[in-house]
């Protein structure tokens, strides 16, 4: 049975940073591509980062480049998202995804997907 438990959100001011993390179990987390996603209220839900299951290629939303680091650790079977420069439009509920196949290269917003509970990130200015 695969988990995903997001942690790291939080409250903070606009220009300041935060990680967020995924902890995986449950199936070999190096085989898949992992995903972050988000959801701010009135909004659907929508793709912020993704990393391939072997780490080389990354995507990023226009919103987030350059801002946004996504990275993963497969001793640790865990994946991370910093975040810095936020603004209060990084507001929303960030969830990790990750595909049911393996060997893929992005993940997809799909609700297929393995998800998180989610992790509240709110930025004030």
């Amino acid at each position: 049975q695969v988990q995903l438990v997001e942690s790291g959100g939080g409250l903070v001011q606009a220009g300041d940073s935060l990680r967020l993390s995924c902890a995986a179990s449950g199936r070999t987390f190096s085989s898949y591509a992992m995903g972050w996603f988000r959801q701010a209220p009135g909004k659907e839900r929508e793709f912020v980062a993704s990393i391939s299951w072997s780490g080389r290629n990354r995507v990023y939303a226009d919103s987030v480049k350059g801002r946004f680091t996504i990275s993963r650790d497969n001793a640790k079977n865990t994946m991370y998202l910093q975040m810095n420069l936020l603004t209060p439009e990084d507001t929303a509920v960030y969830y990790c995804a990750t595909p049911w196949a393996p060997y893929s290269d992005y993940v997809r917003n799909e609700n297929d997907n393995y998800w998180g509970q989610g992790t509240q990130v709110t930025v004030f200015s």
